[in-house]
């Protein structure tokens, strides 16, 4: 099957967040076109059975919609490298019935996951948090990454913690260094530790987004309330 609904480089709304989704059930992608229709700021560029003839003709899509279980018998964490070295975000939308899917996709380094049969409002928020280049945490998410012994939690120092507490949280190296009383130069050597620990753990963290997922994982930062909630159930 050929991508559905491609969108030319050329006639697309450049200014918009380009989401496509690949599943190998086209009623998927037919929902997320209508959904994406009525959201601002996000263009649906189609969909594709499988990664491999989503990167032959996509024209490079921000997000990608990913089912972690596909026909071609694809591992999500391979899916979902391809789609970083490409350049794009991943969103794990799944049937979640394999717990161990979830753990591999959360691992992978997927932007957030949701259920296929969680309401419509909670794929929304996913794609609007995605869109603003924030995490779309779910209970799913959280749990996944509960469960998984392989996600090892980082030892750092307590500055190291307090350094990534705010920073990881939105605030700016500048702003990170003024509320500790210490210079911006210690607050940048202080990161490039804490990325280099979490690099040596298999968890890289190259960017700031990096940082926000490994300090949630880790407990250093809050949970959103509803998670909060869903793991005390």
């Amino acid at each position: 099957m050929t991508l559905t609904n491609p969108v030319s480089p050329t006639t697309a709304n450049q200014s918009a967040y380009r989401v496509a989704v690949v599943d190998d059930h086209d009623a998927v992608g037919l929902a997320i076109s209508a959904l994406i229709e009525n959201l601002l700021d996000l263009e649906y560029v189609g969909s594709a059975n499988t990664v491999s003839e989503l990167l032959e003709n996509s024209p490079g899509p921000d997000l990608v919609v990913l089912d972690l279980r596909l026909g071609d018998s694809s591992s999500p964490v391979v899916n979902v490298a391809r789609l970083h070295e490409s350049g794009t975000q991943v969103l794990a939308y799944t049937s979640a019935e394999h717990p161990f899917l979830l753990r591999m996709a959360a691992r992978a380094g997927v932007q957030g996951l949701v259920r296929k049969s969680a309401p419509i409002g909670d794929l929304v928020d996913a794609l609007q948090s995605a869109s603003r280049g924030e995490i779309a945490a779910s209970a799913d998410w959280a749990a996944a990454i509960d469960g998984d012994p392989e996600l090892a939690a980082a030892h750092l120092s307590p500055q190291e913690k307090r350094v990534l507490e705010r920073y990881a949280s939105g605030m700016a190296a500048k702003s990170v260094a003024y509320d500790l009383g210490i210079t911006e130069h210690t607050v940048e050597d202080y990161l490039k530790r804490i990325r280099s620990q979490y690099a040596v753990m298999g968890r890289r963290s190259p960017t700031k987004v990096d940082l926000y997922k490994r300090a949630l994982e880790d407990g250093y930062l809050p949970l959103p309330s509803t998670l909060k909630a869903a793991r005390g159930r």
